[in-house]
């Protein structure tokens, strides 16, 4: 890898002279190349995917910037994005890493908590962006189950469908999208900002024991959907969500509406990783039809 013309736009950007020691490769990312670029003085976070793929780390930078906008939880700060004649990159403040102690979870259900409790003005963003490497569109709804409906579980069949999962798993997305009123009797969604994809690899604490989340897909929308990925694959403490619960209590259908909200990041692992994800989307349907009939 050629890093004096990335170096160069770092530098530009910063304000900083940089003199590369040391580029580390980084495991770990399923779908970007990662590395360390190591300095005398400071170190930077860099990402590559191909060229055309920039407009996926554009978006990343504005949502890393919305989040430390509202000052409630550490992200990463970004550098620069831009491409080469090869890759598009994303270079981002490098976060050393320590230890997850209980009270590193606390805080951060805390400080979820209080980014989910900062009302936003419509569901949707101003932008689209990706979730994973698959597109998400983001169009602005007044109406949480349109969007819900229209840009989480209709896109994403669509997708499905055009990779050939058509049949069982089609009749019931479009059952379910018909029922979703079924799931918020009594409950009316707020607009919050969340981070999007929000798993047990995307969230880590500093040497100093700060939570810090990253790779976010942001958007306004119900902030059970967040809370609800945190319990998809594990990774998050009793203490996480004791705290959150304690900060921003919890509406008593969130105990089914999860399942909802993760289908979607299951729909989702289905078209970007394959008919292994088929089965566990059709069952989480027919769990969540049941609930409605």
């Amino acid at each position: 890898m050629n890093w004096s013309d990335i170096i160069e736009q770092i530098e530009n950007a910063s304000g900083i002279p940089f003199k590369l020691v040391n580029a580390r490769a980084l495991a770990g990312g399923d779908i970007n190349t990662a590395y360390c670029l190591q300095g005398a003085d400071r170190s930077y976070f860099i990402k590559f995917n191909r060229a055309d793929k920039v407009d996926m780390f554009i978006a990343e930078e504005a949502g890393l910037s919305e989040i430390a906008s509202t000052q409630t939880i550490k992200v990463p700060t970004p550098i620069v994005h831009g491409q080469t004649s090869e890759h598009a990159f994303l270079v981002l403040e490098f976060i050393e890493f320590g230890n997850n102690r209980k009270i590193s979870q606390t805080l951060l259900g805390q400080q979820l908590a209080m980014l989910h409790r900062q009302r936003q003005p419509y569901f949707g963003w101003h932008r689209d962006n990706t979730i994973g490497s698959t597109p998400q569109p983001n169009s602005r709804d007044v109406d949480w189950l349109e969007f819900l409906r229209k840009n989480r579980f209709q896109h994403q069949l669509s997708l499905a469908a055009a990779k050939g999962y058509r049949g069982h798993l089609q009749t019931m997305g479009a059952n379910l999208c018909d029922r979703l009123s079924g799931f918020f009797s009594g409950y009316v969604p707020q607009p919050s900002l969340l981070h999007g994809d929000l798993w047990g690899g995307n969230a880590a604490v500093d040497t100093e024991g700060n939570p810090v989340i990253f790779d976010p897909a942001c958007y306004y929308g119900d902030r059970e959907t967040d809370l609800a990925m945190t319990e998809l694959f594990g990774g998050f403490s009793p203490e996480f969500y004791s705290a959150y619960r304690d900060t921003f209590p919890l509406d008593s259908g969130y105990s089914i509406r999860k399942t909802l909200y993760n289908l979607y990041h299951i729909l989702n692992h289905l078209n970007l990783f394959g008919s292994g994800y088929l089965s566990q989307a059709e069952n989480m349907m027919s769990r969540l039809l049941s609930e409605v009939k």
